[in-house]
Order: structure tokens, then C-alpha cells, then sequence
């Protein structure tokens, strides 16, 4: 069995962590932090997750970011 009891993107998809991403910054935002063009022009779920899973530079960027908005959220706790 393949644990991975300390990777906090463990049992994650991608699909939540945009929607969580988008939830807490918006589309604005997030096109501020990583310029991707699906996040500004007309942007969605669907074709961002089409983007992302073909560009692993900005799926890696996206993990970051996510990462450290459930940091931030741990330290408010």
C-alpha cells in the first residue's frame, strides 16, 4: 500500500484544489498570482483543469499556492 500519511495533497484532486482556490481568491486573483490566460479570459473550472493537467509548471504552481493557503489557515486555527 502506497501511504502517504505527511503529503497534505494526499487524496486531494486538482479539481478541489482549484475550486478551493477560487472559492477563497477568485478568478482576479489568481490570474494576479500565476498569469494563466484560461483564469482571465472567460474563465472556468473545466478549462482550467484541461490547462492544468497538460502543464505541469502551472499545476506545480497551483499546488504551491494552495499549500500555503491551508498553511495560512492552520496558523488562524
Amino acid at each position: 500500500m502506497n501511504d502517504q500519511p505527511k503529503n497534505p495533497l494526499h487524496g486531494v484532486t486538482l479539481e478541489k484544489i482549484l475550486c478551493d482556490l477560487v472559492d477563497h481568491y477568485g478568478w482576479d486573483e489568481l490570474y494576479t498570482m500565476i498569469e494563466i490566460r484560461c483564469f482571465y479570459n472567460d474563465p472556468s473550472i473545466k478549462s482550467s483543469l484541461k490547462f492544468l493537467r497538460k502543464t505541469s509548471w502551472a499545476r506545480v504552481k497551483i499546488e504551491e499556492i494552495y499549500l500555503n493557503l491551508i498553511g495560512q489557515e492552520k496558523k488562524e486555527l
